[in-house]
C-alpha cells in the first residue's frame, strides 16, 4: 500500500490530506466546546444545525464542481479553497452568538466541498496505473480513520494547557500547510481521458444519474445512512453527554471520540486482508450491524448511572467506531467499479453529496432529540434509522453481484457499433463485459 508514496506529486497531495484532516478535526472538538460555551445544556441543537449547515453546503457545492472538476486550475483552486478555510477557522474564536457560527460554518464548508472533488479527481491524473489509483483510495481510507484517532488525542493534550479557542488557530495552521504542499508540486491540468459534454445540468447531475441506477451504489447509499445514524449520535451528542448528563470534564471529550477513533483506525487497518477472501457486500452488512447493536447497547448504557456508564459509553463508541469503517472503507472500490475513468470524477463527487444528504437528516435529528427528550431516545430512534438502511441495502444491492454482465443493445445509435466490435459477441449482438452506466449502457440489466 505504500509504495504509491514514491510518487512526489501524490505524496505530498496525501501530506495535505492528512494535515488538513487533522486540523479538520481539531475544529471539530473545539466547535463542540464552543457550542456548549454559548449554549451550555442546548449544545446539542446549535452543534446539529451547525452540522446541518454543512450538510447543506456539501450537497449544494460538491456536484456542481465535481462537475467541472477537470476544467478547473487545479492548483491554484485548491489553494484558494485552503486559504479561505484557514480564514474562517481564525475568526470562530470571536463569535459570541450561536448565527455567526452558522455563517462562518457555510463558508467553510462550502470550500470543503469545493475542494475535496477537486482534490478526488486530481489523482487518478497523478495515479493513472489502476493498482497505484486503488492503493490510494485505501490510503485516503486510512488518513480519515487516523484523523479520527489522532486529532481527539492531540485536542486532549493540548486543552491540558491551552483553551480551546486556541485549537482553531491549529485548525488554521493545518490548512496553510496544506496549501503549501500543494503548492510545491505540479499538478496535471485535465483528465488523460476525453472530457464529458453536454449543458451544465447534465453534468452537474450526471454521476448522480449514474450513482442512481447502479444497484451496488443504492446499496452503498443505504449503507451512508446507517453510518450517518452511528456517527451523529458520536459527532453531535458526545460532548452533551459527557459533560451534561456524567458532569466529566472537557478534557474527556476528546477521549470519548478517540475511543470511535480507534476502533475505525484497527478495523481500516485490517480490512484489506479481509477484503482481499471477502466480497464487499458482506462485510459491510457486518459493518452495519454492529453499528446498529452499538445503538441498541447505548439504551441500557444510558440507564446506567454512575461510576459505570463512563467506561460502558466509552466501549459503545469504540465498537460504533469498528462498524462504522467496516461499513465505509470499501465505498472507493465500488464507486470504481462503477464508473468510466471519465465519469470517475463525477460519480466520486455524487457519492460526497449524496452521503452528505444522509448527514444532513440524522445530524440535527440527533442534536434536537438528545436536547429535548434525552439520550435513551436518541439512541432508540438512531437504531432504527440504521436498520431501516442495513434492510434497504440488503434488498437493493443483490448478492451476486457481477463486474462482467451478458447483455444485449436493444437499437443501434451514436457509437453502439463500435462499442460492439470492441467485445466478443454473441447471437444477435449479446456480449459481456465489466457493466457500468454510461451513454451505451442506461440502464442495469433485469437480474
Amino acid at each position: 500500500m505504500l509504495d504509491v508514496l514514491a510518487n512526489r506529486t501524490y505524496r505530498h497531495l496525501f501530506l495535505a490530506q492528512i494535515i488538513a484532516l487533522v486540523g479538520t478535526g481539531l475544529a471539530t472538538v473545539a466547535l463542540g466546546l464552543l457550542a456548549y460555551q454559548l449554549a451550555g445544556g442546548q449544545a446539542g441543537t446549535v452543534l446539529g444545525t451547525a452540522l446541518a449547515i454543512k450538510m447543506v453546503a456539501y450537497v449544494i457545492v460538491a456536484p456542481i464542481v465535481g462537475a467541472f472538476a477537470d476544467r478547473l486550475p487545479r492548483r491554484a483552486f485548491l489553494v484558494t479553497m485552503d486559504l479561505a478555510r484557514a480564514a474562517v477557522a481564525l475568526a470562530l474564536p470571536f463569535v459570541t452568538q450561536a448565527w455567526q457560527i452558522y455563517v462562518l460554518i457555510f463558508v467553510l464548508q462550502s470550500a470543503s466541498a469545493a475542494f475535496t472533488p477537486t482534490f478526488q479527481a486530481t489523482i487518478p491524473d497523478v495515479l493513472p496505473e489502476e493498482r497505484d489509483f486503488t492503493q490510494a483510495l485505501s490510503l485516503s481510507r486510512l488518513a480519515y480513520d487516523m484523523e479520527n484517532l489522532i486529532s481527539p488525542m492531540l485536542a486532549a493534550a493540548l486543552l491540558t494547557v491551552i483553551s480551546f479557542h486556541w485549537l482553531f488557530g491549529g485548525t488554521a495552521i493545518g490548512f496553510v500547510a496544506s496549501a503549501l504542499l500543494v503548492v510545491s508540486v505540479r499538478l496535471p491540468q485535465a483528465c488523460t481521458v476525453a472530457k464529458r459534454s453536454g449543458s451544465i445540468y447534465e453534468k452537474t447531475f450526471r454521476g448522480i444519474s449514474i450513482y442512481l441506477r447502479t444497484p451496488r451504489l443504492q446499496g452503498l447509499l443505504a449503507f451512508n445512512l446507517t453510518a450517518a445514524a452511528a456517527s451523529s449520535m458520536v459527532i453531535v451528542n458526545t460532548v452533551v453527554y459527557i459533560q451534561n448528563k456524567l458532569g466529566r470534564p472537557a478534557t474527556d471529550v476528546p477521549l470519548a471520540l478517540a475511543a470511535f477513533g480507534t476502533g475505525s483506525m484497527l478495523i481500516a487497518l485490517l480490512l484489506p486482508r479481509l477484503l482481499e477472501t471477502r466480497p464487499d457486500r458482506p462485510v459491510m452488512l457486518t459493518g452495519a450491524a454492529i453499528m446498529a447493536a452499538g445503538l441498541a447497547a447505548g439504551l441500557g448504557v444510558s440507564q446506567l448511572g454512575s461510576p459505570f456508564e463512563w467506561p460502558a459509553l466509552l466501549a459503545v463508541w469504540f465498537a460504533m467506531g469498528l462498524g462504522y469503517s467496516m461499513t465505509l472503507t470499501p465505498s472507493g472500490r465500488l464507486l470504481k467499479r462503477s464508473a468510466n475513468a471519465q465519469d470517475r470524477p463525477a460519480v466520486f463527487a455524487a457519492q460526497f453529496s449524496l452521503s452528505h444528504c444522509c448527514w444532513l437528516i440524522t445530524y440535527p435529528l440527533a442534536g434536537q432529540l438528545g436536547a429535548r427528550y434525552g439520550m435513551t431516545l436518541t439512541f432508540a430512534v438512531l437504531a432504527v434509522i440504521n436498520a431501516i438502511g442495513f434492510v434497504a441495502a440488503w434488498k437493493v444491492w443483490p448478492p451476486d453481484d457481477l463486474d462482467a454482465i451478458e447483455h444485449q443493445h436493444d437499437g443501434g445509435g451514436k457509437g453502439v457499433e463500435a462499442h460492439l466490435s470492441e467485445h466478443q459477441s454473441g447471437g444477435a449482438g449479446t456480449h459481456s463485459h465489466a457493466y457500468v452506466i454510461d451513454e451505451h449502457h442506461p440502464r442495469w440489466p433485469k437480474g
